[in-house]
């Protein structure tokens, strides 16, 4: 019975690049989270409604997620 080749290979964790781009992706969701609370508030203090509201929030959202998911793709970066 022939012993499978994967036994006698180490298997080797994520690269620095995969950890980075999971720092992005995890940063990115929690800006996007803190975008539509911040955003989403604000938007509601200064009066807006229906389509300017939608726009605003989601104009902060995508701004807050990809500000704070370069910043912890960069610090992930960082620690490889």
């Amino acid at each position: 019975m022939p012993v499978p080749s994967s036994v006698y290979q180490q298997h080797h964790g994520p690269t620095c690049f995969d950890k980075m781009k999971m720092g992005f992706m995890l940063g990115f969701c929690v800006g996007l989270a803190s975008g539509a609370l911040f955003g989403g508030f604000s938007a509601l203090r200064s009066g807006l409604r229906g389509r300017d509201l939608v726009n605003t929030v989601g104009k902060v959202m995508l701004q807050g997620g990809g500000s704070f998911g370069t910043f912890m793709a960069i610090g992930t970066g960082l620690r490889c």
